[in-house]
């Protein structure tokens, strides 16, 4: 099972496996899709409103913001895979996390409605990704920036999404003196 360090760097380097590492089966693809959720879930249990909205850390979004961005990007995602299933090496569309961040009014969101964005997303997609044959999981897309990915790529960055923001969060839990 990887950590949540294996997991960030997989999405920040596209789902690329290593070289040398065996192709995941599709269970453990949507099992390591869903773990990250009790992860987040706890990393803002007990935080107040206030706490939720505050920005502790200079520079960085607040923890609201956070599972906002979170909850804004999880669909997206889901529907390029599910472009790549349905259609041809289809495009896929590159999105701009601070355009969304400007114009969606992250701080009027309720962390419980994102969350169960979030939570939802994941599972209904995490059912679909356990079916997947390895024919399926080789089908290609053409990201806007990344270029070419296979969907097991693109599985496998979106996995490490949210673990790539855990530690955002757990910062800004430790600036405002919470445990």
């Amino acid at each position: 099972m990887p950590t949540d360090a294996e997991l960030a760097a997989a999405y920040r380097a596209g789902g690329v496996r290593s070289p040398g590492e065996p192709m995941p089966t599709a269970a453990d693809l949507a099992d390591d899709y869903l773990r990250p959720l009790a992860e987040l879930r706890a990393a803002v249990a007990g935080m107040t409103r206030d706490q939720l909205v505050a920005r502790p850390v200079a520079g960085r979004w607040s923890t609201l913001e956070v599972l906002a961005h979170l909850a804004d990007f999880e669909p997206v995602f889901v529907e390029r895979m599910k472009r790549v299933l349905a259609y041809d090496v289809p495009p896929l569309a590159a999105a701009d996390e601070n355009a969304f961040f400007q114009a969606l009014r992250y701080h009027d969101r309720d962390a419980a409605e994102e969350l169960a964005v979030i939570e939802a997303t994941r599972a209904s997609a995490a059912r679909l990704v356990r079916g997947l044959s390895p024919e399926q999981l080789a089908r290609t897309g053409v990201h806007s920036v990344r270029g070419v990915q296979t969907l097991e790529q693109i599985i496998r960055s979106v996995t490490g999404h949210i673990a790539h923001h855990l530690p955002f969060v757990r910062e800004k839990r430790a600036a405002l003196g919470l445990s």
